[in-house]
């Protein structure tokens, strides 16, 4: 029988995992049509202990950024001028093509940032659909459509779309639970609400997830707060109705 000699392979195995590991970097390489961000510096920040920590900087030349450094592990990042955050980006093995004009941020050419992107992309063309409601609105004024079959039809039209709003984004944290995508978008979602507060949308959200995405340090914050706020509005609710 041949024996394996584990002093000779143990060297190899570690030169290979350190290979991999010095093997893998990130490359942001980035294009500009925007003026004001010639001869600028751009950060890449990541939050820490609530503290947004640079990672790494690029400046901008001619429309044209870039900046590469080891990949260790994913990371969500936000590019920043000055104390400006412009796009979020995941740092994460391969290069990263970012694009920057007035009307559009896109970053592609890796799985991660293929996925947020285009994540981004439909819950825009959808929040597009919800504003366009507005203006369809006064289309049928003009039309001379009947005010009550205007406001029943816009309705269901807007309730339709939050729905399928609601269930995208939903679907999209659960699909992505177990990587940075699903915690990143989750926050961004819950940043628009007034203060951490527990929605029938994030109740629903959680109600699936893992430990481990429950566990993410600002997932747990967020829903720690929000639990403390609930209990605060219900006490409220229940001196009001006690006074009543």
């Amino acid at each position: 029988m041949i024996r394996m000699n584990v002093n000779r392979i143990l060297p190899l195995m570690l030169l290979l995992v350190l290979f991999a590991s010095c093997s893998r970097k990130y490359k942001v390489e980035g294009v500009s049509s925007v003026t004001s961000l010639d001869g600028k510096m751009l950060y890449l920040k990541t939050l820490r202990d609530g503290q947004w920590i640079t990672i790494d900087s690029a400046e901008v030349v001619h429309g044209l950024f870039s900046t590469s450094g080891p990949s260790d592990s994913v990371m969500m990042v936000t590019l920043y001028m000055n104390d400006e955050a412009i796009m979020p980006l995941v740092l994460e093995n391969g290069k990263v093509e970012v694009s920057i004009s007035n009307s559009q941020l896109t970053a592609k050419g890796t799985p991660l940032n293929n996925a947020l992107y285009e994540f981004i992309e439909k819950r825009n063309a959808l929040e597009l659909k919800i504003e366009e409601l507005e203006k369809k609105e006064a289309r049928m004024v003009l039309d001379g459509a009947a005010l009550d079959d205007i406001h029943e039809q816009l309705t269901q039209e807007g309730e339709a779309l939050i729905k399928e709003m609601n269930d995208y984004i939903k679907e999209f944290i659960s699909a992505n639970y177990e990587n940075v995508l699903g915690p990143s978008v989750f926050m961004m979602m819950c940043s628009t609400l007034p203060y951490p507060i527990m929605t029938p949308q994030i109740e629903d959200i959680i109600r699936t997830a893992p430990q481990s995405f429950k566990s993410t340090p600002l997932v747990r914050e967020f829903l720690d707060k929000a639990k403390e706020n609930m209990k605060l509005i219900e006490e409220h609710q229940r001196m009001e109705e006690n006074n009543h």
